[in-house]
């Protein structure tokens, strides 16, 4: 179903009667006389002086500045318009690359860890011998569902050279870990390697729940 969209100068109420258009709509700037019909296109047509200008942003009428109506509505004719670029708390640590750090760089405190764990999900912090570090745990279906993760993980991390410690617990478990080795401790790159994590689809490797009659 579609309407033909004509744009023509103001029509006489009279000649509504003989339009030559009967299955078309007419836009004017001045009040709407509208008659429709299905069709299986749609066209748009501009008949004689476009009177409104393209669709969209446009200059106003004389008649709208001598009316003042920019001083009736939020803002005026020279607001300031600003485009902001996202800073890093705005933006998903998904889409964020992991970084070169130096050795003297001191590890991420206890407090900012708490702070972007908030931007991951299912990592919790644990303190293993005075370094914090990032864990995860993944119940599957059975050995086979558990290989594929680990697959599936490395396909995502190879490209940013910051690799989690994955183990492969009992049949159907597996353990991340996440830390920098270098500097002792957690860094922005962890965060950034457990969100991309977080992105992998597995619930086709999750057991299945059984629905009850």
């Amino acid at each position: 179903m579609a309407t033909s969209v004509f744009l023509s100068p103001p029509l006489p109420f009279s000649s509504l009667s003989k339009n030559p258009f009967p299955n078309s709509l007419f836009l004017s700037p001045h009040p709407l006389h509208l008659s429709t019909h299905t069709r299986a296109s749609t066209r748009i047509v501009a008949m004689a002086d476009d009177m409104l200008g393209d669709f969209g942003a446009r200059d106003p009428f004389p008649a709208e500045l001598e009316s003042g109506f920019g001083e009736k509505v939020l803002g005026n004719f020279n607001t300031e318009h600003k485009i902001l670029i996202p800073n890093l708390a705005a933006l998903s640590l998904a889409q964020l690359d992991c970084t070169s750090l130096s050795p003297s760089q001191p590890p991420m405190s206890e407090e900012q860890a708490n702070q972007l764990l908030r931007k991951v999900i299912g990592w919790r912090l644990i303190n293993e011998d005075g370094i914090l570090k990032l864990q995860c745990l993944w119940k599957l279906r059975d050995f086979k569902c558990g290989v594929e993760l680990i697959n599936r993980i490395y396909n995502v991390v190879e490209s940013e050279g910051h690799f989690p410690n994955l183990h492969l617990e009992q049949p159907n478990q597996i353990r991340a870990q996440l830390w920098t080795a270098s500097i002792g401790g957690l860094s922005m790159n962890d965060f950034v390697v457990a969100a991309k994590i977080d992105e992998i689809r597995t619930s086709d490797l999750v057991p299945k729940k059984r629905v009850w009659a």
